[in-house]
């Protein structure tokens, strides 16, 4: 991050003048839905007029050129949200403005240049994607398809149902067996904070099981059951049908729902993933991807924003200050994007 400029006319002729701008039921039985996919990808020139490389890894590549408008000192902060779909830049202006923005934790102030590439930038305590090349994916996944980049067996992933370039990581785990909706990106914060149980982002679940459970049995699961790792938290718990549950949890341990339920006396036959935070597709059959708008990535970045309380652990490589090392790129992390702990299988 810089400090802003000084009281002289604009260097980039863009920065001249502002810019004018700009609880659903999903899967009621366990279908995999009707409708198909629009497979239309994402990516390219953001428009930064920077000239970025984006590497055949996915990630930021060098090289970064002597486009027209390029400035040692970053792009002004106004500008850089707009061209992310925060808003216009006079709105963009208005949140900083109101002290709403922050740049590496630091409240941000009008004038201020940022690095896309390095700095991380936050909306209401909401991490931006900013960084030119960013996709983010939502897939149906069928069941037989297992949750990885590439799989020693053989086996079909998640990643070979998506376009290849630029190269994204599912976000979250679902186990071979489970079918439902996932977050497929290159975005490494988001995918950070969507799969960190700090965040307290939703996943809910239609789970058919054995036998008709029981009030009891359905009061274990909403107060929280003793497994061999400890005693999950509270879930959301309802009969969908008689042998249907559903059920909305936010930790990530590892087949947690088929745990939960065979705890309680009911085994699961069938597990589909029906809604990701505020995302939800009755209309995606299952096998079928589309890229996400651009609304639906920022009501993804509210709902990852950090809740009150203690502050959640910072993604390695996320220091605070203009001063820190720049960010991870998810391209060469083969951790995934999240450069931490992989989310637990459901």
């Amino acid at each position: 991050m810089s400090a802003p400029d000084g009281g002289g006319p604009p260097s980039d002729p863009e920065d001249a003048a502002a810019v004018a701008g700009e609880d659903d039921r999903t899967g009621e039985g366990i279908s995999g839905g009707d409708g198909t996919g629009d497979g239309e990808r994402v990516g390219g020139d953001r428009g930064t007029g920077e000239g970025e490389a984006i590497g055949a890894g996915g990630g930021i590549g060098g090289g970064r050129g002597t486009g027209e408008g390029a400035d040692p000192r970053g792009q002004r902060l106004q500008k850089v949200l707009a061209q992310a779909g925060v808003g216009s830049r006079r709105t963009s202006e208005d949140l900083i403005a109101a002290g709403r923005v922050r740049v590496n934790g630091e409240v941000a102030t009008l004038g201020v240049r940022v690095d896309p590439e390095a700095d991380l930038v936050e909306v209401d305590g909401a991490a931006v994607g900013l960084r030119p090349g960013l996709v983010h994916y939502l897939l149906n996944k069928p069941a037989g398809v297992v949750t990885t980049a590439a799989d020693p067996q053989g086996r079909p992933t998640v990643v070979d149902l998506v376009p290849a370039e630029p190269r994204v990581y599912p976000v979250g785990r679902l186990d071979a067996d489970t079918e439902g909706l996932l977050v497929l990106t290159n975005d490494g914060e988001l995918a950070h904070r969507l799969t960190h149980p700090s965040f307290g982002v939703d996943k809910e679940y239609l789970a058919e099981v054995a036998g008709k459970p029981s009030r009891g049995a359905l009061r274990r699961l909403r107060e929280g059951v003793e497994l061999d790792d400890g005693i999950t938290a509270p879930a959301v718990v309802a009969l969908a049908d008689d042998q249907v549950l559903r059920l909305t949890i936010h930790e990530g341990r590892n087949r947690q729902v088929r745990r939960m339920c065979a705890a309680v006396g009911h085994p699961v036959r069938r597990l589909v993933r029906v809604r990701i935070g505020p995302l939800s597709d009755h209309r995606l059959a299952p096998g079928e991807w589309r890229a996400l708008a651009q609304d639906e990535v920022r009501a993804l970045e509210r709902a990852a924003a950090p809740r009150p309380g203690p502050a959640p652990p910072a993604r390695p490589g996320r220091g605070a200050g203009p001063g820190r090392r720049p960010a991870d790129r998810v391209g060469g992390n083969r951790r995934g994007p999240g450069g931490g702990r992989a989310q637990g299988r459901r």
